[in-house]
């Protein structure tokens, strides 16, 4: 047993995805897959129960959960003492921020080479407590947060792309108008996992005095991009920074004409704390990022889908 597979199996255990699990680890599926069967070989226990469709973390894995971050814990702790003190920054956010943010924090230590800065992945709720709490200095979310004791930093605004199959009516046009949409079925998760997503689309068809019509809700952690192929009246929409990440077969994306499907890019932090020099720095870098990569041009073309996952 070592540290590596401790961390990897916290990965899955939390994502309940050997996929994402993966991806947030930088590694191949296999690896980490290999890891894991090791790990459950040595302590003579499955950790999760596998499907075809699911996992989950078996009877062990569960028990095995916060010993393995006691000990991960110690791990960091231990390597603190063989260093002297620095100033750190840490940033908190979902995967689908890791391009804004590292290409961000590269920019900032080249000005700032004794600055540590840490990027963790959370979901949405946990970014905001952790900024509460003072274990995150700055959380990036798509929209804004009311709460005492935090500020909302605007970073700039993201496009929504909109995606349908190849065969759909619309497909061939690289811009739509939203009332061309309004007779066909939107594909998002439920309202309450994506209600800045829901909110910016329902008063976007406010404006141009249509109705959105929803289909079937996908599950949270579903993209649609199956859903669209089979159902080719169908349509969804995704955020334009994870555009590359999209497959590139029989999908066609497009703009909304007039530009009404935007989303807010934030940074909430403590009150007053922007104002520090290398945060500050950090807001101004991650600016400059969000506007380069989240808004991009229109592909006549077929081939890009999917579903925005996180805010």
């Amino acid at each position: 047993m070592d540290f590596r597979q401790l961390r990897y199996f916290l990965a899955v255990s939390e994502e309940l995805s050997f996929s994402r699990a993966a991806e947030r680890c930088f590694i191949s599926q296999s690896a980490i897959s290999h890891q894991i069967t090791k790990l459950e070989q040595e302590l003579g226990a499955p950790l999760f129960e596998r499907s075809t469709r699911v996992v989950r973390l078996s009877p062990a894995g569960t028990r095995l959960v916060p010993i393995a971050q006691e000990v991960l814990s110690l791990e960091t702790k231990a390597f603190a003492v063989a260093k002297g003190p620095r100033d750190r920054i840490r940033i908190t956010a979902s995967m689908s921020f890791a391009p804004q943010s590292l290409d961000a924090i590269a920019r900032v230590r080249e000005r700032h080479p004794d600055l540590d800065i840490e990027f963790v992945i959370k979901n949405f709720t946990d970014r905001i407590d952790a900024v509460s709490a003072g274990d995150a200095d700055i959380a990036l979310i798509r929209g804004e947060v009311d709460r005492p004791g935090l500020e909302t930093v605007e970073l700039g605004v993201e496009d929504l792309m909109i995606a349908t199959s190849s065969q759909h009516p619309v497909s061939a046009f690289s811009t739509v108008e939203l009332g061309e949409l309004a007779p066909y079925p939107l594909l998002l998760p439920p309202r309450p996992s994506q209600v800045l997503i829901h909110t910016v689309v329902e008063n976007a068809f406010v404006d141009v005095g249509r109705r959105v019509q929803l289909g079937p809700p996908i599950a949270r952690d579903h993209t649609a991009i199956l859903d669209v192929i089979t159902n080719p009246r169908a349509w969804t929409v995704l955020y334009a920074s994870t555009v590359g990440e999209a497959p590139r077969t029989g999908l066609a994306l497009m703009r909304e004409a007039r530009n009404r499907l935007r989303v807010p890019v934030s940074g909430i932090v403590r009150t007053g704390a922007a104002a520090s020099p290398g945060l500050s720095d950090l807001v101004e870098s991650l600016r400059r990022t969000v506007t380069a990569q989240s808004s991009v041009p229109p592909n006549p073309g077929h081939g890009l889908g999917g579903t925005p996952q996180a805010r």
